[in-house]
């Protein structure tokens, strides 16, 4: 493995019998930066919309499950997709299935695993929001090879973890209106951004193995990108927050947010694969801050 990498049997793994720690690299137990960011839009939607305390506990316990198996799974497939393609990226060379820690066989048998429990979160929830937890698998299964066919592969991205905002949405209201649809949207720029600061990392690597990304479409470009999508994200979030009659002090929440932002994009650079990383692990936090806004709009 060479000096740059983000695998590291850090966190929940480093816990583990050595025997599990190749799984736990397998579904990025050592990064739960994937599974904050999966779960963020639909903590939005509780924050929003949940009727009571009470229920916005629950669905806060089973969407933060649902992510971490999700996610788990999602990578899983991602991995099986792309293992000879791993093996040719410096920062992806170590993962379990391109280094041959895991088998192709018991990552299919693990994938199954993390289905069935993503599956018993799902069944908790209203009928509405079982149907589009289901709809939601062909954006998955096709995410890995998005990136062979497309320029944008971060837009299909975009449409899978934004996804939690519409379930949540119908899961503490019982039905998709329009302030869980400008939600989703919002999720969708949001992703779109910081997921394009993340393929900067890889942005050389792909050009020599045929990964196509929005990274390499933009280059330089990156910066006024990312001002648009990042205005994009909070416009509307403000159309959200206005459509689900949430009181004025969650547009003066949105600021925090939107600060975030106009940080990440004066501290871009494009040049630096860890400085990327780093920002792009930031959007939990700006995450988290639209979440506040949101609670804020009930006060």
């Amino acid at each position: 493995m060479t000096s740059y990498t983000d695998i590291r049997a850090e966190g929940a793994a480093r816990w583990l019998p050595p025997a599990l720690v190749p799984y736990a690299l397998l579904m990025r137990l050592d990064r739960p930066i994937g599974s904050w960011l999966l779960f963020l839009p639909g903590l939005w939607a509780f924050a929003a919309a949940a009727p009571s305390a009470g229920r916005a506990a629950w669905l806060t316990l089973l969407f933060a499950i649902g992510a971490v198996a999700m996610r788990g799974a999602g990578c899983v497939v991602n991995d099986l997709w792309d293992r000879d393609l791993d093996r040719q990226v410096e920062r992806t060379r170590g993962r379990p299935l391109a280094s041959g820690a895991v088998s192709v066989r018991g990552a299919l048998g693990f994938l199954v695993l993390l289905c069935c429990i993503g599956l018993a979160v799902l069944l908790q929830l209203p009928t509405t929001a079982v149907w589009l937890g289901f709809a939601v698998l062909v954006p998955i299964a096709l995410y890995p090879l998005a990136k062979r066919v497309t320029d944008w592969p971060q837009a299909v991205l975009g449409v899978v973890f934004s996804y939690a905002a519409p379930m949540g949405w119908v899961a503490a209201t019982g039905a998709l209106t329009m302030p869980g649809l400008l939600l989703w949207l919002a999720g969708f720029c949001w992703i779109l951004g910081y997921d394009t600061i993340y393929a900067h990392q890889d942005r050389d690597d792909d050009a020599l193995v045929g990964i196509r990304s929005s990274a390499r479409t933009l280059g330089q470009r990156t910066r006024p990108f990312l001002i648009g999508v990042f205005g994009g994200t909070v416009a509307l979030l403000a159309a959200a927050g206005l459509s689900a009659g949430l009181n004025p002090l969650f547009l003066a929440g949105l600021a925090l947010p939107a600060a975030h932002f106009a940080w990440q994009v004066r501290r871009l650079d494009i040049t630096d694969p860890a400085a990327c990383l780093r920002l792009f692990r930031s959007n939990r936090d700006a995450g988290l801050l639209i979440a506040l806004a949101l609670l804020l709009g009930r006060v």
